[in-house]
């Protein structure tokens, strides 16, 4: 007697006829464009060369939001004229967000990104001499980063220490 859910009633299960368990050995499917989705974040992350780093990955992600932020408090310190000429607001913002490009170019070569990840963070820490309300942003984006690095280092380690154990 065969259940159509879950395969012969005996719960012995050869594979390939059933879809829906979970146990099944078929390898998952991806189609072209889920594929190339899923190629394009990895070379993102910088995965493309050896094993992918989670902690990597999630640097790449505050790095690109706090882009946003840096810029925004350059045109901050520009249009409440807190530096005198005023353009200053405008070459700390640029400089900052050219910063973090750099930085995430550098992500998928070595420490170099991650390194360059932390100046970016102090420097930021350090605008709120100019602007006081940065320093709460600053806090919240570093504490962030922090968490992300400890995280991302303990899942990158945990990841090693499974495939070690798989034989691989």
């Amino acid at each position: 007697m065969t259940d159509k859910r879950t395969g012969p009633a005996d719960g012995v299960n050869s594979g390939s006829e059933n879809p829906v368990n979970p146990e099944s050995p078929e390898e998952l499917q991806l189609s072209p464009s889920e594929t190339m989705a899923h190629n394009s974040a990895m070379r993102v992350a910088g995965a493309r060369r050896g094993g992918q780093s989670t902690q990597k990955a999630l640097a790449s992600i505050v790095l690109g939001f706090e882009l946003i932020v840096v810029v925004l408090i350059g045109l901050s310190l520009f249009g409440l004229s807190t530096l005198e000429p005023r353009e200053l607001g405008l070459v700390i913002g640029g400089g900052l967000g050219l910063l973090i490009i750099v930085a995430l170019g550098l992500m998928r070569t070595g420490r170099v990104g991650i390194i360059l990840g932390w100046v970016v963070h102090a420097l930021m820490l350090a605008t709120a001499i100019l602007l006081p309300m940065a320093l709460l942003v600053g806090l919240v984006f570093t504490a962030l980063w922090v968490y992300c690095m400890v995280k991302g280092a303990q899942i990158d380690r945990d990841r090693a220490a499974w495939i070690a154990a798989q034989g691989g």
